[in-house]
């Protein structure tokens, strides 16, 4: 887990090479069993990821994104290579609750109030109903939500229940949020919102985040680096810095490296078809 004293006010220059690595991911070959013959997702990607990154994955689809998220959170086993976490095997990570999961769809429970469905791991890890209120609304409020805690799923808009599913994964404190596409279906102006919510709870945390994406411009504004990934079988085929400054803002959007790095990560995908 982080540290007590860990720096919330993470940036691109802050983030010094003494910064302990807690993601490594060696050679790493991923095989699905099939009828007729096995699919190679995964071959040989070799990454490591220091504490406070914000690692974003783009590809096209079937490279490979999601399985690789996924072999992180000890969900699938590699068929080869060496994964650790902190040194670790993956499922001692998810024993020691290293891992926070933002899937693409919020899932949240339709029955569960906004507060009850973000208490509900602290629930599930047996803690007091004090401190899983105290908690819950103190993320709710980092969220954007403090009004909405006795509020339904359903009464709530796609990028509200997004908050309220980021909210719930950072609830339990991990110090690795891994997220999935979770922003794909919202409409622009509500990612943007979101990606400066992202970018405000980041800072505000230290979490390290993995996230995927297909929108260059989103990886481009949110990330420390830009993981390019292949068609399958996925493979590493660009890791970009992204040397804008942080707080990043609506009109870091504007500035021309801004651009010049968008343009960087499209001209690598097109050389990848």
């Amino acid at each position: 887990m982080l540290p007590e004293n860990f720096d919330k006010q993470i940036s691109h220059t802050l983030l010094k090479e003494t910064a302990p690595i807690v993601i490594k991911l060696n050679q790493i070959s991923m095989r699905y069993p099939g009828k007729a013959e096995a699919v190679l997702a995964l071959s040989d990607v070799s990454l490591t990821i220091k504490q406070g990154e914000f690692i974003s994955l783009i590809g096209p689809s079937g490279c490979g994104k999601t399985t690789l998220l996924r072999l992180i959170a000890d969900l699938l086993q590699p068929t080869s290579g060496e994964l650790t976490i902190r040194d670790q095997p993956p499922s001692q990570a998810r024993l020691n609750r290293e891992y926070g999961f933002v899937p693409q769809a919020a899932t949240l429970y339709d029955w569960r109030t906004v507060l009850k469905n973000v208490e509900l791991p602290l629930e599930i890890m047996g803690l007091p109903k004090a401190e899983r209120h105290k908690r819950a609304t103190e993320l709710l409020t980092l969220v954007g939500l403090k009004d909405f805690y006795h509020k339904y799923p359903w009464q709530l808009s796609g990028g509200m229940q997004q908050r309220v599913s980021i909210a719930r994964a950072l609830s339990f404190k991990p110090s690795i949020l891994l997220m999935d596409e979770p922003f794909g279906a919202l409409d622009e102006m509500t990612r943007e919102r979101l990606n400066d919510e992202l970018l405000n709870i980041w800072q505000n945390t230290g979490t390290t985040i993995i996230f995927i994406t297909h929108s260059i411009p989103e990886a481009v504004f949110l990330s420390s680096r830009v993981v390019v990934m292949s068609p399958r079988p996925g493979r590493i085929s660009k890791i970009l810095p992204v040397d804008l400054p942080y707080p990043r803002v609506f009109k870091t959007r504007e500035m021309p490296r801004y651009f010049e790095l968008v343009s960087q990560i499209r001209e690598n995908l097109r050389e990848l078809d």
